[in-house]
């Protein structure tokens, strides 16, 4: 159970931000704790990627404010949400398709010996650790990623965010084109990070995945915020109303 009593890890209060006189977010407010999903819904252009770019410096809000452990965090780029412990995983997952998965789990990072060498046998050890804490039946270790499955290439991807100490991961639309046994892998792994204390914002069209897989949801639609409901408390009916409608039922009530 997610405890809402202490302070979120994150916080986003009134984020704004406009392109070209379109008001693509306009003042939404969301939170996340320790071990919690919260799942973003609502229709392409309904801004929820443009408002979760904002906490992954991919853009910079125009107006609000993101705080971190309850402390004001200045996230201008990409850089500065990795100094905060933020990590992106992106539908496309930016895996280099010929290289192995310790390849790509320290690319750009690379191990190295005293020499400053690639150390690729420690590379090696240290991705067979996270793997067996993440997805023990991974065993692929050695094969270029263009040689595994879906829910595999998602395993690498969450492998290299979490081992370079993320507390806060985006993940969008995670099981886009996955089959059943493939999605099953994917949210067994989000039920291990939970179990960690990490905390995800998971974006998707899918209101099923996101009833099943995460503690509360946020709609948006034309920038705003129709509302936030913990998953329990709603139907699939509910949060499609939201989407389509514009209205919280709940709220209404």
């Amino acid at each position: 159970m997610v405890d809402y009593s202490g302070t979120p890890l994150v916080e986003l209060r009134d984020i704004s931000i406009a392109f070209g006189g379109v008001q693509a977010v306009d003042r939404v407010s969301l939170d996340l704790y320790p071990g919690e999903v919260v799942g973003l819904l609502g229709h392409n252009g309904a801004g929820k990627s443009t408002l979760i770019k904002c906490l992954s410096g991919a853009y910079t809000r125009d107006s609000g404010e993101i705080l971190i452990d309850g402390q004001p965090a200045d996230i201008r780029s990409p850089a500065d949400a990795r100094h905060h412990n933020i990590e992106t995983i992106y539908q496309t997952l930016a895996l280099a398709d010929n290289l192995d998965a310790p390849a790509n789990l320290f690319l750009g990072r690379e191990l190295t010996t005293k020499l400053g060498l690639v150390d690729d046998a420690r590379m090696e050890s240290e991705t067979r650790k996270i793997m067996a804490r993440l997805n023990p039946n991974f065993r692929k270790i050695n094969e270029p990623v263009s040689a595994l499955s879906g829910g595999q290439r998602q395993s690498v991807a969450i492998a290299r965010a979490v081992y370079f100490n993320a507390r806060i991961l985006i993940m969008d639309e995670p099981t886009a084109a996955l089959g059943v046994h493939e999605t099953k892998m994917v949210a067994d792994l989000i039920e291990e990070l939970k179990s960690q204390g990490l905390g995800i914002f998971l974006i998707s069209h899918d209101t099923r995945e996101m009833m099943d897989l995460c503690d509360r949801v946020s709609v948006m639609k034309n920038g705003q915020l129709i509302g936030t409901e913990r998953v329990e408390d709603v139907t699939e009916d509910d949060i499609l109303s939201m989407i389509i409608l514009g209205k919280n039922p709940r709220a209404a009530a």
